[in-house]
């Protein structure tokens, strides 16, 4: 007998319990172009090990049948997975996705919902979000410790089926016709240089940069991450990656050499690793646990990650001419007003330029007054807070994200702090 219906929203997720087999259907009443659905049944590196693991209509099955997919009329598409078959594999998500195969966009598509059913499972996911990509990652099953996931992703991919196809390892040879790959055509590649996810979050930021009419300057972009107690659900859910790549592609796009610097912050600071698109997958799991609590406690102190930033963008890796822009993000619990002004104050003579983030309803003290922070050579900080980052469409978070980092630049310009 089925559970309760679940009803998921854009980046939401249900575990599946003790489930053997589910079966995931996604529908749609109305669609400019045939709809091609597939799915890609990755490893840990977020690829498929062989062309064997992209499942659509000319290759339904994988070779241990552990996904298999059926197509019951021309607006059904089918998959059977067996999640406990799958706990013996290298298999750790099964991505399911589609490509209009002609004219339209997915804005034009009416009607689309994903619904995951077992034997105490029912979950759907209705697309209401109109994207004008031609194709879509609809959801993922994914593994986690307490057995398998399903998260809504609703994420879109321009240029069709390459894209999406290489973003998870698969290549697919240009051809006169948009339409789907044969097995024959679709083979394993090392991991893309540019991978697809970060390249569809470029083009969106590329969108906000335009705006705001700065899509040609540089600067030396990095991320600070709180690593307080108070955040540790945000990484176990992942929260805390995707924000981190999605701050990736804002780098990817102006960073004068394509490296993020990467600082996480709890009573301590501590630098991590600078990140580029090739080596972005699971960067947060790969580096937060070697950073651990033991090392860098449990509260929050935004002064000593603030010294250690302007000791080396002033100090050891001074640069006059290219600006640097650090995004913040922070759950509140913002004490210590005096320092933090005092930082803020000190470093306005210098092109450094702080976008403050707050996640969640908290308290961000003195981050929520920086418009009445005087005693300034310029306004070089701006915050804005999220109730839930996951559920703030990118082009809006990359819009706050750029609000006032261009009249930054004129003004720091205009003093000589930046030099041309």
């Amino acid at each position: 007998m089925s559970g309760p219906n679940i009803a998921l929203s854009t980046g939401a997720n249900a575990p599946f319990g003790k489930e053997d087999t589910v079966r995931v259907t996604i529908t749609w009443k109305h669609a400019p172009a045939e709809l091609d659905v597939s799915c890609f049944m990755v490893g840990a590196d977020g690829k498929v090990s062989s062309d064997d693991y992209f499942i659509f209509y000319n290759q339904p099955a994988d070779p241990h049948g552990h996904v298999r997919l059926q197509r019951p009329n021309d607006r059904t598409t089918e998959f059977t997975v067996a999640l406990q078959e799958l706990e013996r594999t290298g298999v750790e998500k099964c991505v399911f996705a589609a490509t209009l195969d002609g004219p339209g966009t997915f804005a034009d598509v009416v009607g689309c919902s994903l619904t995951a059913q077992g034997k105490q499972s029912h979950i759907t996911y209705s697309i209401t979000e109109a994207t004008k990509e031609t194709s879509l990652v609809f959801a993922e099953i994914y593994r986690h410790t307490s057995g398998f996931k399903l998260r809504a992703v609703g994420r879109g991919f321009n240029g069709g089926l390459k894209p999406l196809a290489e973003a998870h390892g698969v290549t697919v040879e240009e051809t006169e016709s948009p339409a789907a790959p044969s097995a024959d055509k679709a083979g394993v590649k090392e991991p893309s240089p540019v991978n697809g996810r970060i390249n569809l979050l470029k083009q969106k930021v590329q969108i906000s940069l335009q705006k705001k009419q700065i899509d040609r300057e540089k600067a030396r972009v990095a991320v600070v991450l709180d690593a307080s107690a108070s955040m540790a659900k945000l990484y176990s859910k992942g929260t805390v990656q995707k924000a981190f790549e999605r701050v990736l592609a804002v780098s990817a796009c102006m960073d004068d050499d394509g490296e993020m610097d990467v600082w996480f912050f709890a009573d301590k600071a501590k630098r991590a690793p600078s990140v580029t698109e090739r080596n972005f997958e699971n960067y947060v799991k790969r580096n937060f646990p070697e950073i651990g609590y033991g090392n860098i406690g449990f509260g929050n102190n935004e002064p000593e990650v603030m010294e250690d930033i302007i000791l080396k963008y002033t100090k050891e890796a001074p640069n006059e001419t290219i600006p640097t822009y650090i995004i913040f993000f922070s759950d509140g619990g913002v004490y210590e007003t005096k320092k933090i002004s005092k930082l803020l104050i000190k470093c306005s003579e210098t092109p450094i330029f702080w976008q403050f983030v707050g996640l969640g309803n908290a308290d961000f003290g003195v981050l929520q007054k920086l418009d009445n922070l005087r005693g300034r050579v310029v306004d070089n900080a701006d915050f804005f807070a999220l109730d839930d980052i996951e559920s703030v469409t990118d082009a809006e978070l990359y819009d706050r994200l750029l609000n006032e980092f261009p009249g930054w630049l004129k003004q720091v310009r205009a003093k000589g702090i930046l030099r041309s």
